[in-house]
């Protein structure tokens, strides 16, 4: 186990990720948001689904995305139709436009990370991303039910794949 001080540096190092997230957040253009591009990614990585599953993936209240849904429906980059096992409820799927919208995120977003990463080797950037999943890996399954601690199998999270929790548009 590292020492105390170790983990307050990462705590430290961790709250200053926020100097990342908002360039992340002002290379997305101005009609797309961060909650719009979670949308969007979730339901190209996921496939169609009801709003209450996206709300789950966004680890977000519903009241909050159906307004992200309302947007990116606006905008024509996904459709909502009938659940057809229940009229009541509603499917979402991306749309022709909303694939072209993404994958101007995605290009956007790979763009800053390529701009701001040029110093860094291959290796240190493969370093940073197995890192960073590990230390998701290790958040995911330490609740009820999860992994024991270095013996993460994937299945303590209850279905919901290694990107469910995202709102990267990449």
């Amino acid at each position: 186990m590292a020492a105390r001080s170790r983990y307050e540096e990462l705590a430290r190092q961790l709250s200053a990720v926020g100097a990342v997230k908002r360039g992340l957040a002002r290379a997305l253009p101005p009609e797309c948001p961060g909650g719009s591009a979670a949308v969007l990614t979730l339901l190209d990585r996921h496939g169609e689904m009801r709003i209450s599953r996206l709300a789950e993936l966004m680890a977000v209240d519903l009241s909050v995305t159906s307004r992200h849904v309302a947007h990116v429906a606006e905008h024509g980059w996904i459709e909502r139709s009938p659940d057809p096992a229940d009229k009541r409820s509603r499917i979402l799927r991306l749309t022709p436009g909303g694939r072209a919208q993404l994958d101007e995120l995605t290009r956007r977003t790979t763009e800053m990370f390529a701009r701001n990463l040029a110093d860094w080797s291959d290796e240190d950037v493969g370093r940073l991303n197995a890192l960073l999943s590990r230390l998701r890996d290790s958040f995911a399954c330490r609740g009820p039910g999860g992994c024991a601690p270095g013996s993460h199998s994937g299945e303590c999270r209850n279905g919901l794949g290694d990107d469910a929790h995202t709102r990267t548009p990449v």
